[in-house]
């Protein structure tokens, strides 16, 4: 299919088959897509020699084993009421000095707080900014998992007007970090027809638990926030991601 083609050229072949069988009926009138690649390098970037297996604590007590990065250089880290914030800047590209993204770590200090601080999270207005480790700071215990997580959805709606028309909606994201840097993608496709001639199952979601925290993939000189997802098991490939 065309626009899965074209999805897959856009975002360095990591999103395939955005759309799939039987989404594109005989009737469609439009599909409207677009997509997101981001490729980083880590400004500092982890000695692979040092990453090694170690316990990650699940929600229910459980533990898997899991690869962890870890370094002794200084990191931005701040601690806040309840959490610390993790600022891991990406190098910076020769071709524009105005922008730098970073990744953001948010991880509770109890394993169970992921739901409350989320809800702190989206609930308070310029939460963001006022939260953004300014300085670095000496480390002792630092590590932080290597994961690579995926997700998709789809969802429809009914629209009444002069025709009356069904929306569907194709969304699939994927983001992997190691010792190198991040790379992530995303592509979203909207499918609209004649009600009626586009039916479908929605697609299940699979996730795990972990030790939860969360991250972002921020612009910091505009504010932009490119990716966001909740880590629960970075030993699956599973979890929660959101492409704003």
């Amino acid at each position: 299919m065309e626009v899965n083609t074209w999805a897959s050229r856009h975002t360095n072949d990591l999103i395939k088959d955005l759309l799939p069988p039987g989404s594109v009926k005989s009737l469609t009138n439009w599909i409207y897509g677009n997509a997101l690649y981001f490729k980083g390098a880590w400004e500092k970037e982890f000695d692979k020699s040092m990453t090694k297996d170690k316990p990650f604590h699940l929600l229910n007590d459980k533990q898997v084993s899991v690869p962890f990065m870890t370094s002794y250089k200084s990191q931005f880290i701040e601690a806040y009421d309840g959490f610390k914030v993790l600022r891991l800047p990406y190098r910076q590209g020769r071709d524009d000095t105005n922008r730098k993204f970073s990744m953001y770590l948010y991880l509770p200090d109890k394993k169970g707080e992921l739901d409350n601080h989320l809800e702190r999270m989206t609930s308070t207005p310029g939460f963001l900014d006022s939260h953004i480790p300014k300085y670095r700071v000496d480390v002792g215990d630092f590590r932080i998992p290597k994961f690579k997580i995926e997700f998709g959805f789809e969802a429809s709606s009914v629209f009444n007007d002069v025709f009356e028309l069904k929306v569907s909606l194709y969304q699939k994201a994927l983001i992997e970090i190691d010792e190198e840097g991040t790379e992530a993608a995303a592509a979203t496709a909207f499918v609209v027809c004649l009600t009626g001639s586009c039916a479908f199952e929605p697609e299940k979601i699979d996730f795990v638990a972990d030790h939860p925290f969360l991250f972002l993939i921020r612009e910091d000189k505009m504010g932009t926030v490119l990716f966001a997802g909740q880590i629960f098991d970075p030993s699956k490939a599973s979890s929660a991601l959101d492409q704003p």
